[in-house]
């Protein structure tokens, strides 16, 4: 063989040893005894079960107080005491302060005076009525005296009426020199001390009363969900028997249950600028650890899909076609199985056609498979149980 032919004898054998090491490099599933684990790849399967699957619906809340009164005086004067501690709770009709009554009590004196007077004028025309008919009888006297002074008990008695009304209006005034809660619930802070002129106009109060147990939860969910909020509702309203839809309260971050209620009503309109509707759920909240103006997660659960077939969520994949899913028959081949897919609860993934109870469905390798491809079981189990 000649020098040149010898030469491109070894470059020929270099370039073919370049290019099976290069194909080694990025092909290392290729010849040799790999074949077999790439022709049936390890991958982990879960079964398909029916079960009932709780559908949740979730929307930021705002914790708000069942009540929200603010105390305020309905009379003018000197606030002479208090009666309360800051942060403590009230029962309805408890005395909280009091304002100066002696003012209100003369006034009450003096209409009690005035009302007096004028029960004695009016006993005393009505005497003379009643003298005056005997003589008009006779013609004593004139029947235009008679009429005159019939007219004067009448005057007197609309003054004895004006009297009356005039010692409630005092008495009233008096009462209200002593205000009590009008609701019950937990204090605020005080607005005013003792000493302080206050007036019924003022518009800071006296303190506020809130009542968090129970409160409430004001939240938000996208317009699609509406009608079945609605229908929830209704059933209800049907039938009384029924529970309200539940709802969970979960921190901002989805961390930490809080509380747990029921849901109470909702808007009657769409808000056109979110496309939302509102919803209100009541909390017991006996421990108190909801806080009004507290930002919150509420979940609502809106139906239970009954005997819905499910897998685990891992095994729902998305490609060019739609949504599929990784099925191994009998004969542990893959095989791709089109499905149409529904809500997703608890890590679990609701198959509403496609797929049937039974089947063991790829949830761990799917990168490695393609259909018809034979795989080797890793692993097996059933779709876990999804909390209710």
């Amino acid at each position: 063989m000649r020098l040149g032919d010898k030469r491109l004898f070894v470059r020929l054998v270099a370039g073919l040893a370049a290019m099976g090491l290069a194909w080694r490099i990025f092909f290392p599933g290729a010849g040799g005894p790999q074949r077999g684990s790439m022709e049936a790849p390890p991958v982990r399967v879960a079964v398909a079960r029916i079960q009932d699957v709780p559908h949740y619906l979730s929307g930021l809340g705002l914790v708000q107080a069942s009540s929200d009164v603010l105390v305020t005086s309905r009379v003018d004067g000197e606030l002479v005491r208090l009666h309360f501690v800051e942060g403590r709770r009230v029962g309805a009709g408890d005395l909280l302060a009091e304002i100066d009554p002696r003012p209100f009590r003369a006034k009450l004196d003096e209409a009690i005076g005035a009302l007096a007077r004028d029960e004695a004028q009016l006993q005393n025309a009505r005497h003379d009525l009643a003298r005056y008919a005997k003589l008009v009888g006779g013609d004593f006297i004139a029947g235009q005296q008679y009429e005159s002074q019939r007219s004067l008990v009448r005057q007197y008695e609309g003054i004895v009426e004006a009297d009356k009304a005039s010692v409630s209006a005092a008495r009233l005034q008096l009462e209200y020199s002593r205000i009590t809660a009008p609701a019950s619930g937990r204090l605020g802070l005080k607005q005013v001390d003792v000493g302080n002129q206050i007036k019924s106009s003022d518009t800071g109060g006296l303190v506020r009363i809130t009542e968090t147990v129970p409160c409430d939860v004001v939240f938000t969910l996208p317009e699609k969900f509406a009608p079945l909020v609605v229908r929830a509702l209704r059933e209800r309203e049907r039938n009384p028997q029924t529970p309200y839809p539940s709802v969970e309260v979960w921190d901002k971050e989805e961390n930490s249950l809080l509380a747990a209620g029921e849901l109470l009503s909702a808007d009657n309109q769409i808000d056109p600028a979110t496309n939302t509707v509102k919803l209100k759920a009541r909390i017991a909240n006996s421990d108190e650890s909801l806080y009004p103006n507290q930002f919150v997660v509420a979940r609502l659960k809106a139906r239970t899909l009954k005997d819905a077939v499910t897998v685990p969520e891992s095994a729902v994949q998305l490609g060019m076609r739609g949504t599929y899913v990784y099925v191994i028959d009998e004969n542990d081949v893959a095989r791709v199985r089109e499905v149409t897919p529904g809500i997703t609860s608890g890590g679990v993934s609701v198959i509403e056609r496609g797929l049937g109870a039974g089947e063991r469905v790829v949830t761990d390798g799917v990168d490695r498979l393609r259909d018809g491809l034979g795989a080797t079981i890793a692993a097996s189990a059933e779709t876990p149980a999804v909390a209710r």
